[in-house]
């Protein structure tokens, strides 16, 4: 049994772990909130966005925009040959298996799309992605560490624009998103969306502007489509980082929860122990003492 000085200093420095721990909980529960509202106020946004474009959809205007185009379809070839994957992770860790599952979403993607003889490139959010594919010695096409638990619509910008270009310059075929979505503080699934090329939902239905109302357009749905197509792609992006960033407070949350309590379960043990060899130690002392007193009367 370990000595009552020994038990002491162990007590002490779980107390100070759990301090630590309990604060962090509260800290994310706190950022938790914030980063909630931001999901809640884009979603609406992008589901009104999907469906305009699902009713101004029409094959013929699909032709003219090359954000449209599915792979196959175009002088590029059939299926998808060039793609572009982004991994959205955390800077920071102590959330669990948050970043472990988002990285194993995003090798699983990979090999997908290698399987299929794409030549796939890795566009890398956060500190966590890249010091893995670091480790793995995997290329990188880009990467930003300075996106953080805020990210707001110039951030999605920055990343879409680029990659928006190149598809539309043929240098891509299809561009993938690895986030986690956002479903509640303690479901955030790793998820991959295809972002481009742009499939709306009147589209997979093989339904265009003839299931849609009968609307007169000023301006017409060509000038429409060519200004809502950009945003729509960026606050595809948008959602994926305000999501991922609300998921890595929920995980942390839970994380430092789960941490708190074991901390309680080990002070109880640890406490349980130091009484029981203070005890011991006691008994032994007033052994040594009757034992002593005896000796001099004898």
């Amino acid at each position: 049994m370990a000595k009552p000085r020994e038990l002491k200093r162990r007590i002490r420095s779980v107390q100070n772990t759990k301090k630590i721990t309990k604060t962090m909980e509260l800290v994310s529960t706190s950022k938790l909130k914030r980063a909630q509202d931001r999901v809640v106020g884009a979603r609406p946004y992008a589901q009104a966005l999907a469906e305009v474009i699902g009713q101004l959809y029409s094959p013929e205007l699909a032709e003219r925009f090359p954000l449209l185009r599915q792979p196959g379809k175009s002088a590029r070839g059939a299926g998808v040959r060039r793609a572009a994957l982004l991994l959205i992770t955390s800077n920071r860790g102590l959330c669990g298996a948050f970043n472990a599952n988002l990285i194993r979403e995003a090798r699983r993607r990979l090999e997908e799309l290698e399987a299929q003889d794409a030549h796939t490139e890795l566009h890398l959010v956060g500190k966590k992605g890249i010091s893995y594919f670091k480790f793995t010695k995997r290329n990188v096409a880009s990467q930003r560490v300075d996106i953080g638990d805020r990210p707001t619509l110039d951030h999605a910008a920055e990343l879409a624009k680029p990659l928006m270009e190149r598809f539309s310059n043929g240098d891509l075929d299809a561009v993938d998103v690895v986030f986690a979505k956002f479903n509640s503080a303690v479901s955030t699934p790793p998820t991959t969306l295809r972002v481009l090329p742009i499939t709306p939902p009147a589209a997979k239905g093989g339904e265009g502007r003839r299931g849609a109302a009968n609307y007169i357009l000023k301006p017409s749905a060509e000038e429409i489509l060519q200004q809502l197509l950009p945003l729509y792609v960026q606050n595809q992006f948008y959602r994926a980082l305000v999501e991922t960033a609300a998921a890595e407070h929920g995980a942390r949350r839970t994380a430092m929860k789960n941490a708190t309590d074991a901390g309680s379960d080990m002070l109880t043990i640890l406490q349980r122990t130091f009484n029981r060899a203070r005890q011991a130690q006691i008994t032994q002392e007033l052994a040594e003492i009757v034992g002593g007193a005896e000796a001099l009367k004898g």
